[in-house]
């Protein structure tokens, strides 16, 4: 898997020196993938920006990392109101933000880094009063919708003899959860597909099959000479949920 290291992630969150009468509120940001478990370590984490709503000025930013979290309690048992998603070690970002009045602020979310070309960007705003913390329980929780789709084969660029092409691809849910047939995150559920252009016409979209190994997907198709586009997604129908990744490549005369 073609991962990206986010410098990010190696530094430590900003910090802001307080100012006269400022009292200390802290923040908890945590984000979970859509029908899936926390974004955090395992995806390489998600980066948090916290910024003044009305000014647009930084507060702080850093990068939520952590575990997962626990698959039962998150998704096998029904749960009442108040009761936690979270454990201790739930992936998070927690920053100290120092308030001489209440502000409005938004948090944004972008990631999950180790996938870029399948990070989303989520955000939401509201109210913190100096010395009101948003931190206990699970803080504050945004949802992170899509799947992780990643074209291994055929690489980008790539020139191919005419004949069979071999597409190969890797699908996640956006936490870095397997996708299986059969499973909690049943392959068998989700369509699959990709859809092809040439020349830069849409030629017809085959569906993908499982490959016999977890997350993985592939489609054999048999192509003439040509410049194509290669467009696949996982989408599914209980909920929208939608990934998708493209890679362009030539087959020779």
């Amino acid at each position: 898997m073609r991962l990206l290291t986010c410098v990010l992630a190696l530094c430590a969150p900003l910090t802001f020196h307080a100012s006269a009468g400022a009292v200390p509120t802290e923040l908890t940001v945590r984000v979970i993938a859509k029908d899936g478990l926390f974004v955090g370590t395992m995806a390489g984490g998600v980066r948090i920006t916290v910024k003044d709503a009305e000014s647009g000025e930084l507060l702080a930013q850093g990068i939520a990392e952590g575990s997962v979290g626990n698959i039962g309690r998150i998704l096998k048992t029904a749960r009442s109101r108040g009761v936690l998603l979270s454990d201790a070690d739930s992936a998070r970002f927690t920053t100290v933000l120092d308030l001489t009045e209440p502000r409005r602020i938004v948090v944004e979310a972008f990631g999950p880094l180790a996938y870029p070309a399948s990070a989303n960007t989520v955000s939401a705003s509201q109210w913190l009063v100096p010395g009101k913390s948003v931190s206990d329980g699970d803080g504050w929780v945004l949802e992170m919708p899509g799947f992780f789709v990643e074209i291994d084969t055929p690489l980008q660029d790539e020139a191919l003899d005419k004949g069979a092409v071999d597409l190969s691809v890797h699908v996640t849910m956006m936490c870095g959860c397997p996708v299986v047939p059969g499973g909690l995150w049943d392959a068998e559920q989700y369509e699959m597909a990709v859809i092809l252009k040439r020349d830069g016409t849409l030629v017809g979209e085959e569906p993908l099959e499982y490959a016999g190994k977890q997350s993985q997907f592939k489609a054999a198709l048999a192509l003439e000479a040509g410049s194509y586009e290669a467009i696949v997604y996982a989408y599914d129908p209980v909920n929208g949920n939608t990934g998708v990744d493209r890679v362009s490549f030539t087959i020779a005369e």
